[in-house]
């Protein structure tokens, strides 16, 4: 791996929701984790990487990780990986917008099921595939190299909201406290806000500390 892994940033939709593009230039593949929104600006990113997207990850499938899905798609004709449990979000994700006053296309149907103990790759790179469920029941974060992509479980001061529907306090609780066993140095690329680090948060965020857990756990 003479040449890094590109990790990019791409905050997109209303909701300010953060799309994560990961690149090996060694094997000119890329791929997308939560195309939230502004497919145009995403293409935009992986041809500016040099990168051919070879996929769309997904950490879960509320409409704001998905409303880009059908647009990429649509441009590339890539494989989707999703985790079965968040089938029925995926499918009303259009629906679930509309209540919020907000458009997405309707996503096109997932191609791959992602679960427990999958392993994720892109060229040489490797990513565990980590089940946890909580803010949504198909939750998953992808672990490796020093990164954690970890969708809306885990916020920089923060986690994501435990009272929308299908959501599970306890098993919330459960995902914060798995993750926090990650040692102190892997970076966090949440699905909102800026990026941070398992020990930082382990350090100062309410959640990760003891002093306070999701609301219903």
């Amino acid at each position: 791996m003479s040449r890094p892994l590109q990790v990019r940033q791409l905050t997109v939709g209303p909701l300010e929701e953060n799309c994560w593009l990961l690149a090996d230039p060694e094997s000119g593949e890329a791929v997308l984790v939560d195309p939230g929104d502004e497919a145009e600006r995403l293409l935009a990113a992986v041809q500016e990487s040099g990168c051919t997207l070879a996929a769309i990850w997904l950490t879960h499938a509320h409409f704001d990780h998905v409303g880009g899905v059908a647009g990429v798609v649509r441009a590339t004709r890539v494989p989707i990986w999703l985790h079965p449990a968040d089938q029925p979000l995926y499918e009303r994700a259009a629906d679930s917008a509309a209540r919020w006053g907000l458009s997405v296309e309707t996503p096109p149907p997932a191609t791959h099921a992602l679960a427990e103990g999958d392993v994720m790759t892109l060229g040489a790179y490797r990513f565990d595939v980590w089940h946890v469920p909580g803010h949504a029941p198909g939750h998953v974060a992808f672990v490796g190299h020093g990164l954690c992509v970890s969708g809306d479980v885990l916020f920089a001061g923060s986690i994501g909201r435990t009272d929308l529907p299908l959501c599970d306090p306890q098993a919330m609780h459960r995902s914060l406290q798995r993750l926090a066993t990650q040692d102190d140095v892997v970076r966090v690329l949440p699905g909102h806000g800026v990026t941070t680090t398992i020990g930082r948060e382990r350090a100062s965020n309410p959640f990760l500390r003891g002093a306070a857990r999701p609301i219903g756990a």
